[in-house]
C-alpha cells in the first residue's frame, strides 16, 4: 500500500518534470538575395552569412537553462528532418524581408508537430497571417517572454503576448554565442541601445522601440565583447543600434572610453554601426569613435531635396551641406554607407539626376537607393491609409524597386527614374570613380584590423573574378594601380569596396531588367 501511494504521488511529479523539459529549436529564416545579404561578396571570403541572428541568441539566454537548445540559421545550413524530429518546440524570429522563408519554416514545423513560438518585426506586424503559429511573443522579449514561460509552465499559455512598455536593457542577458559556428559568419553583432530621438515618418523604429534611447551598461557591452573574444572572434562587430549616437553624453563619458581601453592589445577587432548625420557636427565624438575601433557608419541621407526632408520630418538633415557633412565624417576616419529614397510627394523628375550627382560627389560607395515604402505602424502608413493610397504590404527589401503606396509622381516615371539611378551608380565606371572619390577623402585610423587568411583569399579571388573575367576588369586594375600610387595604405579598402561593388551590381542588375 505504501508503494502504491508513493507511486501515485511521485508519478505525476515525474510527468510534470518531463513535460517541463523541452528540446528547443531556434530557427532563423533565410534572407533572399538582397542589397544587405552580401551573398555575392561572401563568396570571396568563404563565409555563409553576413551577421548572426542576434535576437534568437538573446532569447536563448532567457529560456530555462535545463532546456536543450539547437540553433538553425538557414542562411548557414539547411533545416533537416533530424532537427525537427529532435525538437519539441520551435522558436522563430524574422524580419519582413524573410517573410517567404518564414512561411515555409512554419509549415514544416507544423507538419512535424512542433509547438511554434514566433516573434520579431515580421510577426509583430503580420501575426494574423501566420495561423499555424501557436504563440506570438511580440514587442520586446524582455517583457513578454517571461509571461509566456510562466503560463507555459502552468499549462495555460495564451496565443499573443504583447506590451506597450519598453524594456530596461540593463536587464538584458548576453547572447548565447555557444550556439553559433562563428567561422560561418563574416561579422558578429551586439546591441548597445534601442530607440531613436528623431521622428522620421517612414521609419518604424520609434513605433516599435520608442524615442527614449535606452542603453546597456558599459560593463554589459564589455562582457559581451569579452565572451566573443574568448571564443576566438577577431573580426568585425556590428553595433546594431538604429542610432548609435542617440545618447552622446553616455557615449563620450562611459561607453567609448571603455571601448578604447578594451581595444588595447586587441587591435584586430573593428566596429561599425548606424548613426544620424549630426555626427558630423561633433569632431570629438568622431575622434573617440575612431579611437575605439569604429571604421564605418550607415547614415540615412534619404534625399538632397529640402521639401522632401520637411515632408518626411527628417529635421536632422535639413539646412545642411550634406555632401560636406559626409566628407567631414570620411576625413575623420569613418566610411559612410548611405541610405537614399525616391518617391516622396515633393519629388520632381529632376530628383533622379540630383540623387546621382549627390551620391557620386559624396563618394558614398555603398549607396542603398530604394523607393519610398510605408511600413505598418508609421505615420506615413497612417497618412497613406487616410488618403486611400496604400497598395499592399512592404516587402522589406530596400532595393527591389517596389512600393506599397500610390506615389504622387506617375508610377511608371518613378520606376524608370529609379532604374536609371541604379544603372548609373552601379555601372563599373561610375562605381569605381566613386571609390576613388572616397579614398581621396578618407583618413584611415592608425590602429587598423589585421590581415587574415580570409582577406588574402578574398584578394586572390578578386584578381580572378574581378580582374580577369569580370566586366569591370579595366576599372578594377586601374583602381588598384591608382591606390598603390596615391594611397598605398588603402589597398585593403579598395579591394573590399571592389568586392562589395560586385555584389551590388549583381543585385541591382536584376532590378533594372
Amino acid at each position: 500500500m505504501f508503494w502504491m501511494i508513493a507511486a501515485m504521488l511521485i508519478f505525476p511529479w515525474l510527468l510534470r518534470k518531463e513535460q517541463a523539459r523541452m528540446n528547443i529549436l531556434l530557427i532563423y529564416p533565410e534572407f533572399p538575395d538582397t542589397f544587405w545579404s552580401f551573398k555575392h561578396a561572401l563568396q570571396f571570403v568563404g563565409k555563409r552569412a553576413a551577421l548572426p541572428p542576434l535576437g534568437l541568441l538573446t532569447i536563448a539566454s532567457m529560456l530555462p537553462p535545463e532546456w536543450p537548445q539547437r540553433l538553425v540559421d538557414t542562411n548557414v545550413r539547411a533545416l533537416t528532418k533530424k532537427d525537427l524530429a529532435w525538437a519539441d518546440c520551435a522558436f522563430i524570429s524574422a524580419m519582413v524581408v524573410q517573410r517567404e522563408s518564414a512561411h515555409r519554416i512554419v509549415t514544416r514545423c507544423r507538419e512535424a508537430g512542433l509547438r511554434i513560438v514566433a516573434g520579431g518585426p515580421l510577426f509583430q506586424i503580420e501575426h494574423e497571417k501566420f495561423q499555424a503559429v501557436d504563440h506570438f511573443v511580440l514587442n520586446e522579449a524582455e517583457l513578454t517572454l517571461p509571461a509566456f514561460l510562466k503560463d507555459l509552465a502552468q499549462g495555460n499559455p495564451e496565443r499573443i503576448y504583447s506590451s506597450a512598455e519598453h524594456a530596461d536593457l540593463r536587464q538584458t542577458p548576453p547572447p548565447k554565442w555557444e550556439l553559433l559556428n562563428l567561422k560561418r559568419y563574416a561579422s558578429m553583432s551586439i546591441q548597445f541601445s534601442r530607440g531613436c530621438p528623431f521622428n522620421c515618418d517612414f521609419c518604424n523604429v520609434t513605433a516599435l522601440l520608442g524615442h527614449r534611447v535606452r542603453t546597456k551598461t558599459s560593463q554589459q557591452v564589455i562582457a559581451e565583447l569579452d565572451s566573443l573574444y574568448a571564443r576566438g572572434w577577431r573580426d568585425e562587430i556590428f553595433f546594431v543600434d538604429d542610432n548609435f549616437i542617440g545618447n552622446k553624453r553616455f557615449l563620450k563619458n562611459d561607453l567609448l572610453p571603455a571601448l578604447i581601453e578594451w581595444r588595447k592589445g586587441r587591435t584586430g577587432i573593428l566596429f561599425f554601426t548606424e548613426a544620424s548625420i549630426n555626427l558630423a557636427d561633433d569632431s570629438s565624438l568622431m575622434d573617440m569613435m575612431v579611437e575605439a575601433g569604429f571604421n564605418r557608419v550607415f547614415i540615412g541621407i534619404e534625399t538632397p531635396d529640402e521639401e522632401c526632408l520637411a515632408e518626411c520630418s527628417k529635421v536632422q538633415n535639413k539646412h545642411r551641406n550634406l555632401v560636406e557633412d559626409v566628407k567631414r565624417i570620411q576625413r575623420a576616419g569613418l566610411e559612410v554607407l548611405g541610405g537614399f529614397i525616391v518617391g516622396f510627394d515633393h519629388d520632381r523628375p529632376s530628383i533622379f539626376q540630383r540623387q546621382i550627382d549627390f551620391i557620386q560627389n559624396s563618394g558614398i560607395a555603398t549607396a542603398m537607393v530604394g523607393l519610398l515604402q510605408a511600413p505598418p505602424g508609421t505615420r506615413l502608413y497612417e497618412r497613406m491609409k487616410r488618403e486611400g493610397r496604400l497598395r499592399g504590404d512592404p516587402t522589406g527589401d530596400n532595393v527591389d524597386g517596389t512600393t506599397n503606396i500610390i506615389p504622387a509622381m506617375s508610377l511608371d516615371t518613378l520606376r524608370e527614374g529609379y532604374k536609371g539611378i541604379l544603372q548609373h551608380i552601379y555601372s563599373p565606371e561610375q562605381y569605381y570613380r566613386r571609390i576613388r572619390t572616397f579614398l581621396h577623402e578618407y583618413q584611415p585610423p592608425k590602429m587598423r584590423g589585421r590581415i587574415r587568411f580570409s582577406h588574402i583569399l578574398a584578394l586572390l579571388r578578386s584578381f580572378y573574378r574581378l580582374g580577369l573575367v569580370g566586366q569591370e576588369r579595366w576599372q578594377y586594375w586601374r583602381l588598384l594601380l591608382w591606390t598603390q600610387i596615391r594611397h598605398p595604405r588603402l589597398i585593403p579598402e579598395a579591394v573590399g569596396l571592389a568586392i562589395y561593388g560586385h555584389h551590388f551590381r549583381k543585385v541591382c542588375q536584376r532590378r533594372v531588367t
